[in-house]
């Protein structure tokens, strides 16, 4: 008795993908069955990149087919294909970006940089190709946090190349000025230097560009929300009641502007002392998903308050890059993760399969 194709994706029905939570068939990942004889073989196609993923889905499809009755050898190819999501209305999508994330907070001081940078180190470490835009023009800190120095390089005198560590490309107004230089600039000159590092920073073939946004919903927040294409935000903020006031404020001014939020991540969830290891919740607990609550959104995840996060930032050396395998690089993983899977379900942008529609008047 020889296997059928629709044994085959009745079997594979009933595999669930662990991170969405959905199987692979009706989730649309099973691409290029090929059966010969009772030999089969076929590709798990995700959506989200997920590269620590792949051996257990691949085990869980090979043993979900090896039980169908006539099934012989079983060969699976896992991988991930992260396409171009829509955007907010009337923003074209950038040539060599595929999604635009804004990492933003209502209020300074929550850690929203130092999520930003491991989020984006998550993504790269999981397979994706990935790019921060350090948008805090009053005070960039990726260039410290990631460990790098210098200037960026032109080759035609009109754009830059990305400068790069541990993966990712990497564009900040910091690479241009002296560190103890403030930024002594009115509204409408930082929102141009803030266009001029989006447009003309040679970014390549990016599946992600994480945004690290400065605090508050000012010029550079509206800007980004009206000329850049941005296909979702995450926001960042601490449990406390004043923290959450200001991180309200954020959540309000993407939905006014048609950006979608993709979650809210609770940082300084709980204090793990260095000593003896006791975690209490300093500022508070289940502010985050109590928020989340109130504005139907998803909780991407909480994350502790410990030295080692804040001194792997300083030294240039952040969490995901210093202890990859260890428990709180796992939660930075996780909540990249969740976040890069609510991008997937997002529609996808379809503009570069229409052609442009020319009216000449004869």
């Amino acid at each position: 008795m020889s296997i059928t194709m629709e044994a085959v994706k009745a079997a594979l029905s009933g595999v669930i993908d662990p991170n969405t939570g959905k199987d692979l068939v009706s989730n649309k990942c099973i691409k290029n069955i090929k059966l010969e004889g009772g030999d089969v073989a076929f590709d798990v196609e995700l959506a989200y990149p997920a590269k620590s993923q792949f051996d257990a889905i691949r085990r869980a499809a090979i043993g979900a087919v090896r039980a169908v009755p006539g099934a012989g050898n079983v060969s699976v190819n896992v991988y991930s294909k992260i396409v171009a999501h829509t955007a907010q209305r009337g923003v074209k999508l950038l040539s060599n970006v595929k999604n635009i994330i804004a990492v933003a907070s209502g209020k300074g001081g929550v850690g929203k940089s130092t999520t930003a940078v491991n989020l984006a180190l998550a993504l790269a470490a999981e397979g994706a190709s990935v790019g921060v835009l350090d948008a805090d023009i009053y005070g960039p800190s990726q260039p410290m946090m990631l460990g790098i120095s210098g200037r960026p390089e032109t080759v035609d005198g009109k754009t830059m190349e990305p400068m790069e560590n541990y993966g990712l490309q990497v564009s900040s107004i910091g690479f241009m000025i002296d560190p103890d230089e403030p930024m002594v600039w009115r509204g409408p000159i930082v929102t141009q230097a803030l266009q001029q590092l989006l447009d003309q920073t040679n970014w390549r073939d990016l599946d992600y560009l994480i945004v690290d946004m400065p605090p508050g919903t000012g010029d550079i927040q509206l800007t980004l929300s009206q000329k850049v294409p941005v296909t979702g935000a995450v926001i960042v903020t601490t449990p406390q009641d004043i923290a959450l006031l200001d991180a309200r404020k954020g959540l309000k001014m993407f939905e006014k502007v048609g950006i979608p939020i993709l979650g809210i991540v609770e940082n300084m969830s709980t204090h793990v002392c260095s000593n003896c290891g006791h975690a209490e919740a300093i500022f508070g607990e289940g502010g985050g998903a109590k928020m989340c609550a109130e504005y139907g959104v998803d909780f991407l995840g909480a994350l502790p308050l410990t030295m080692a996060i804040r001194e792997q930032a300083d030294s240039g050396r952040p969490t995901v890059v210093a202890d990859p395998d260890g428990p709180v690089a796992k939660m930075y993983k996780d909540i990249a993760r969740k976040m890069a899977i609510k991008v997937a379900e997002k529609a996808r942008d379809m503009s570069s399969k229409f052609p442009s529609i020319v009216v000449k008047n004869d």
